[in-house]
């Protein structure tokens, strides 16, 4: 009888019974992929939720500055007349402006040229020294002065220029001149006219009555002089055509005048840009509706971070199904520590009418939303606008009006810091020793320009004390008030060598002293029975103390400020003091060595005695003097340096750290990190300083906890990519293990695959062969 296995032996389904056992042995693999999708579904969800945070925080961030509640928006009445806008400085208030004149700059044209490009003169280098001033007196016909005087600006530095064969045409001229960067553009113009079109334009970059020019010319090439020398209150080769003039206006009726169309300072922390004459109402008003529009946004964006957190752990009570992140420790976490926040009250404020958030109109609703109360907000708006600084920003406010506030840290409390200054902070110098001034005789009318033989040609001059000395005038008829100087000069030289400076403005004759200080001096008069000192300097002289530049001579100063060295070239020319101070301060803060590190100084003087003082404060404030007849004659020869000196104090009682004005609080103490400006007063108790976290920045550092890469959602996401990293490596092991099973299954059922096949063999051919037997059997 055959043996009867069905789906044994040859019809053994071998894949089907290993798929079967694999699938009970792929069960741990399964949960494991299941933890994994988990997890992965958390990192989706906290991706949402960092995106929705990063988003609420930029709305919170517009609110954390408290220059947003500072600032003011100007209005103007007319904006053809004029625009505004104001600091943080500007107080409100309505304005009546009338703008009768604008501000504008020189502008000087030289005579016409049948080229620009064809050479002028002989190419000899002459050398254009452009000044700026002031042109007052006389008047103005067909753009030319008469009867007017150029009043040199010393505080504006000017400049050279070199005019030589590889510059002499108009185009040259004017090429060099833009390049030297003198504070004025020249330009060239075809006015149309036959024979001689084209002449070179000159205008002052800058506008106001300080910004006229005169440009003055040495050197041999007669033909450039006359083309480009320009003296208001002289000779005049060029013609004006648009003269310096400041702005006029009226500011509620009070009069101001401007060098610039941008006028600050006429309204306290505003400024003020001209554009026509005419009347213009200006507003300055509190910025209501840039805050009203920052609230608006925290609202909106509190409300989808709220709604995001709500769908991410809610359950749903119909479908049974709870959000990603029910549970979620972290989550709850999150969503607890910003309600608190922007429920709790504030401290510190030191008397602010605002300490909540209900009083400017947010509130939360039943469903955990956030509110905002339109007409209550502007009703705080109206009436305690100073106090929303505080309620939303870090804010420090001082009792002491010359103690302010600058910045503070997340480690400073709020809270009120009694704040004592021991030490005020003071800024480096050095002072002159001695004067730096020059004893000057000017006279009172223009000279004579003949001098005549026993009639004017005697001077008695007595120089730095000296006694009185005969100086005899070479007689003649002078052509020029320059020729007249400079034989005078000569004549002077030869009796006291080296002593006396002669010069002239305008035909009137000055003897200057070349000796500085106190003992400076000189004194003229007439020489014997002649009107020599009469003739030349006019009945009335003027004795005055000033310095003179001399180029090559006395003119680099070699100054030393904060570490810093530099050479600083004062300008050719002759200074009072107060012009001196004034023009040496200003070359020094227009060096580019110091200004481009940042660095600035003030220069001043009582009686001829120079100080130069560092704008910065502290023992990082230094001033040194070198430079050999420069640093002689304008500080003497012994100045005094002295560094400055930090501010020393307490904050709160404790000992805090100077840095020039500055103080900080100490480490450890409730005020650390809180930096102050003191920047005057007195030294002993300085009031004190209410230092208060608004919500905006508590909200905002909170925001920064959640989000920076140690915070709450990189620690949840760092946990998730772990885990799942975990169960990865964890099903890559289960992966290799269920191979081999796979393989090890697979090998024993072919195995028995291959058996059953042998006794079926075996079967059929024991079948065979009983039949076989059977057959002999009956055929005996």
């Amino acid at each position: 009888m055959a043996i009867s296995s069905p789906g044994i032996g040859s019809n053994l389904d071998v894949s089907g019974i290993v798929s079967q056992l694999m699938a009970v042995e792929s069960q741990p693999l399964t949960a494991l992929q299941k933890k994994e999708a988990s997890f992965q579904a958390k990192l989706t969800a906290y991706g949402s939720l960092k995106g929705a945070l990063s988003s609420f925080q930029t709305s919170v961030a517009a609110l954390a500055d408290a220059s947003k509640f500072q600032s003011l928006t100007a209005t103007s009445s007319d904006s053809t007349v004029l625009s505004a806008s104001a600091s943080g400085t500007a107080a409100a208030g309505t304005y009546s402006i009338n703008v009768s004149a604008l501000a504008q700059s020189q502008t000087i044209a030289t005579a016409g040229q049948s080229s620009s490009t064809s050479a002028i003169g002989s190419g000899s280098a002459t050398t254009l020294t452009f000044q700026f001033g002031t042109i007052s007196g006389g008047s103005v016909t067909s753009g030319k002065h008469s009867g007017a005087t150029f009043n040199v600006d010393a505080t504006q530095a000017g400049g050279t220029v070199v005019i030589d064969s590889s510059n002499n045409s108009l185009q040259g001229i004017r090429d060099a001149i833009n390049r030297a960067g003198l504070g004025v553009t020249a330009s060239i113009v075809n006015d149309g006219t036959t024979g001689n079109p084209y002449k070179l334009l000159i205008s002052s970059n800058n506008t106001g009555l300080a910004k006229s020019m005169k440009i003055s010319s040495s050197g041999e090439d007669a033909a450039i002089s006359n083309l480009l020398s320009y003296d208001p209150g002289g000779t005049q080769n060029l013609t004006q055509t648009s003269a310096a003039q400041n702005a006029s206006l009226t500011v509620n009726g009070l009069s101001i005048t401007s060098a610039s169309n941008s006028v600050s300072g006429a309204i306290g922390g505003a400024t003020v840009n001209l554009l026509k004459t005419g009347t213009s109402t200006v507003t300055f008003s509190n910025n209501s509706a840039a805050v009203t529009t920052a609230m608006q946004s925290l609202v909106t964006a509190y409300n989808s971070i709220n709604t995001t957190l709500n769908s991410l752990t809610r359950y749903n009570a119909t479908t049974k199904q709870g959000g990603i992140l029910l549970g979620d420790a972290s989550i709850q976490n999150i969503q607890s520590r910003i309600r608190s926040t922007l429920s709790s009250a504030l401290s510190g404020l030191g008397g602010s009418s605002l300490t909540n958030l209900s009083q400017v109109g947010l509130s939360f609703l039943k469903d955990g939303s956030l509110s905002l109360d339109n007409a209550k907000l502007q009703s705080a708006l109206s009436n305690n606008y100073g106090d929303f600084a505080a309620l939303f920003a870090a804010y420090g406010k001082s009792t002491d009006s010359l103690v302010s506030y600058v910045s503070a840290t997340t480690k400073t409390e709020a809270g009120s810091y009694a704040v004592n200054v021991t030490t005020l902070a003071t800024q480096g110098k050095t002072v002159g020793s001695d004067s730096a001034t020059q004893a000057r005789l000017e006279g009172s009318t223009a000279a004579n320009l003949t001098i005549t033989d026993t009639v004017n040609d005697q001077l008695s001059v007595s120089v730095d004390g000296g006694s009185f000395v005969t100086v005899d005038l070479t007689s003649g008829t002078y052509a020029s008030f320059d020729a007249l100087v400079a034989q005078v000069q000569s004549d002077l030289e030869a009796v006291l060598p080296g002593q006396v400076t002669v010069s002239h403005s305008s035909g009137k004759l000055s003897f200057t002293s070349n000796k500085f200080g106190a003992l400076s001096a000189v004194d003229v008069a007439n020489g014997g029975t002649t009107t020599g000192a009469s003739d030349l300097l006019g009945l009335a002289p003027t004795s005055t103390r000033v310095t003179t530049i001399k180029s090559g001579v006395n003119d680099q100063l070699a100054l030393g400020i904060n570490g810093t060295t530099a050479t600083v070239t004062l300008a050719s020319g002759t200074y009072t003091a107060s012009a001196l101070a004034e023009h040496l301060q200003a070359t020094v803060n227009s060096n580019a060595t110091f200004s481009t590190a940042g660095i600035s100084a003030t220069v001043t003087q009582s009686s001829g005695v120079l100080t130069i003082s560092s704008s910065r404060y502290g023992i990082t404030s230094a001033v040194n003097v070198a430079g050999g007849s420069a640093a002689l004659n304008l500080m003497g020869s012994a100045p005094t340096s002295t560094i400055g000196a930090d501010v020393v104090g307490t904050i709160n009682g404790v000992a805090a750290t100077g840095s020039g004005q500055f103080l900080t609080g100490a480490a450890g103490d409730t005020s650390e990190g809180i930096k102050l400006q003191i920047v005057g007063g007195t030294t002993g108790s300085r009031g004190n300083i209410n230092f208060s976290k608004g919500y905006a920045y508590n909200l905002n550092s909170l925001l920064d906890n959640f989000l920076s890469s140690a915070g709450t959602i990189a620690s949840v996401t760092d946990a998730a990519n772990r885990n799942i990293a975990d169960l990865q490596k964890r099903a890559a092991a289960l992966n290799v293990q269920l191979t081999a099973t796979e393989k090890r299954y697979r090998a024993q059922f072919t195995a028995l695959d291959t058996l059953i096949g042998k006794m079926n063999t075996t079967s059929s051919f024991l079948t065979q062969q009983l039949q076989n037997l059977a057959k002999m059997s009956s055929g005996s």
